[in-house]
């Protein structure tokens, strides 16, 4: 595109040809060339051996027409030719600045059409002649194409070849605008193109950057839309032209494609596609968010997708961590939801892009669909969802040996886990870290018969790195239902006592009282007890199991046997512990 320069009121220079004609006007009625029925031609007779298929206007009397010639007599010889000067002809037509016979063999004529015309002396030069290059009673040919045609009543003409069905905004005076175009003259001759040299062209509108036509054609324009825009020479660059490319007096002609319009006032916009129901907590600065995004140009030229590498992109928003208008479109969404949000460039990437895919002075549009948020701050969230009608006294604490259903998924409903999936509740113990510390702390206070959904920030789950079939930095969802609990033992105890333990231990345990305890005798002594209430295992643990580790640790020898000098009580043995330690 060419910049527009100042206006110009400097006289087209003429050839001595046209001085004179428009000098000379014929006064006398010479015989001319016969007509085809024998006598003298009465007017000009227009022969049209090309006539373009498209005519937007013809000639009129007061235009301003840009032509080439050839002039010859009867004979064929040639008297004169524009082409012979590589000079088209620009003049008004009808004015009397030409011969009678040319202003009326021009009349009615279009752009690229070809005409002969034969022009009788009356109306040409007549009795007279043209000293030295044109005799008297001169019957004149003309081979004539018309090439522009323009008047001073005209206005910048504009012809929308395609508008998109969705249009965000319209270019109005003072908007900074990015367009392709391709430059002709009026009779198609290529002058310019943007599209050879690989980017739009950049300007605002209505600051004196464009020439006027251009500046007047493209308001009103979408993203995306394709306009046709014929600018009159005085709204382009007039009687001077421009270097080689754009005679004086041209009309030309743009085809343009609008790519993409902002104001330097512009803010981001914003714009919900889809809310979910029940949105109770917002995005604000200082949360960490993970969210899908497909990124494109106002154009729809897709330039980035998040879903494209199957992986959400993972920020902390209002921190800086990612372009300025993103910091700002994130904030106020919901988790699940989905919004368009449309950034000015001085809220992108400014002036220059990034890479080759976000151009210099870019308007991006992000389609983005949260998935998740949370804040480093943010504790576990409980919401009781049902309780047992007959209450309950006792509830779940750290220790006690529960079991519990639960269904595990992320915020956008991605289901993770279920316990029903393996027909059996999921069993654990409470505070021995042995699951997530965020679901820990949800299931303690429950009651048996309880329900319960818990949400977990990645904090108190499984963190930046994730785990199998968990995203990194994912917030989960848990519906737990607490099915039984059982009351823990101290720390370090396998069996604990519901009374005091017998006075003869040994003896009662050494069942054939041979004075050595083996891991039999050992296990149906324990299970005795347990069976008559008069103590308990460690839950959670097969009894096998718990007694087999009972019975190692009484075996001080890791003889097989156990002996009455090995057997102590585990308070008799922390008691001896701290005796030592004093």
């Amino acid at each position: 595109m060419f910049p527009a320069g100042p206006p110009s009121y400097t006289l087209l220079r003429l050839p001595l040809l046209q001085l004179l004609l428009l000098l000379v006007q014929a006064v006398g009625r010479g015989l001319g060339r016969a007509s085809p029925a024998g006598g003298p031609l009465e007017d000009v007779v227009i022969e049209r051996y090309h006539i373009p298929r498209a005519c937007p206007r013809e000639v009129q009397m007061g235009d301003f027409v840009r032509y080439h010639y050839n002039g010859t007599f009867e004979d064929g010889k040639k008297f004169d030719s524009s082409y012979d000067r590589s000079t088209l002809v620009a003049i008004v037509v009808g004015v009397g600045r030409l011969i009678t016979g040319m202003d009326r063999g021009l009349m009615g004529m279009c752009v690229n059409e070809r005409r002969r015309l034969i022009v009788p002396p009356h109306l040409g030069y007549g009795s007279i002649g043209v000293a030295g290059l044109i005799p008297p009673d001169a019957t004149l040919y003309f081979d004539v194409v018309l090439l522009d045609v323009w008047n001073k009543a005209d206005t910048v003409q504009v012809s929308i070849l395609l508008r998109p069905p969705h249009c965000p905004r319209m270019v109005q005076d003072s908007d900074f605008v990015r367009y392709h175009y391709n430059g002709t003259l009026l009779d198609g001759t290529s002058f310019d193109t943007s599209y050879s040299r690989g980017g739009t062209y950049d300007t605002y509108i209505g600051s004196g950057w464009l020439i006027k036509g251009m500046d007047q054609g493209l308001l009103g324009m979408c993203p995306g839309e394709r306009r046709k825009i014929i600018i009159p020479p005085f709204l382009a660059y007039g009687e001077k032209g421009y270097g080689t490319v754009i005679p004086p007096q041209a009309s030309l002609v743009f085809h343009v494609l609008l790519i993409d319009v902002h104001n330097p006032k512009d803010t981001v916009q914003l714009v919900t596609l889809e809310q979910p129901p029940g949105c109770v907590r917002k995005a604000v600065a200082g949360d960490f968010m993970r969210y899908h995004y497909n990124g494109s140009l106002m154009d729809g030229t897709l330039f980035d997708s998040s879903y494209s590498r199957n992986h959400t992109y993972n920020t902390y928003v209002g921190q800086g961590y990612i372009i300025q208008g993103m910091d700002q479109g994130l904030q106020g969404a919901c988790v699940g939801e989905r919004r368009r949000i449309t950034i000015p460039p001085h809220l992108a990437y400014g002036e220059n892009g990034t890479g080759d895919k976000i151009p210099g002075s870019a308007v991006l549009i992000f389609d983005v669909h949260v998935i998740d948020f949370h804040n480093p701050a943010d504790p576990v969230e409980i919401k009781i969802l049902s309780r047992p009608p007959e209450g309950c006294n006792e509830t779940a604490k750290p220790g006690d040996f529960i079991r519990y259903h639960y269904n595990c998924s992320l915020l956008d409903g991605t289901k993770l886990f279920s316990s029903h999936d393996y027909g059996a509740p999921q069993e654990a113990t409470l505070g021995a870290n042995k699951v997530i510390e965020g679901l820990d702390t949800g299931l303690q206070g429950m009651c048996v018969g309880e329900r319960r959904q818990l949400i977990v920030p990645p904090h108190l789950a499984h963190g930046e790195s994730g785990a199998r079939g968990v995203p990194g930095s994912a917030v989960l969802l848990f519906e737990v239902e607490l099915v039984s609990r059982e009351d823990g033992l101290p720390t370090g105890y396998l069996f604990v006592w519901h009374e005091d333990p017998p006075a003869s231990l040994f003896e009662d345990m050494d069942l054939n009282k041979d004075g050595e305890v083996p891991p039999e005798e050992f296990s149906t002594f324990i299970k005795a007890q347990v069976n008559e209430g008069k103590g308990r295992l460690m839950p959670g643990q097969e009894p096998e199991k718990t007694i087999g580790d009972m019975f190692q640790n009484q075996d001080r020898n890791q003889d097989g046997k156990i002996t009455l000098e090995e057997l102590k009580l585990k308070s008799d043995e922390d008691q001896e512990r701290v005796h030592e330690e004093l």
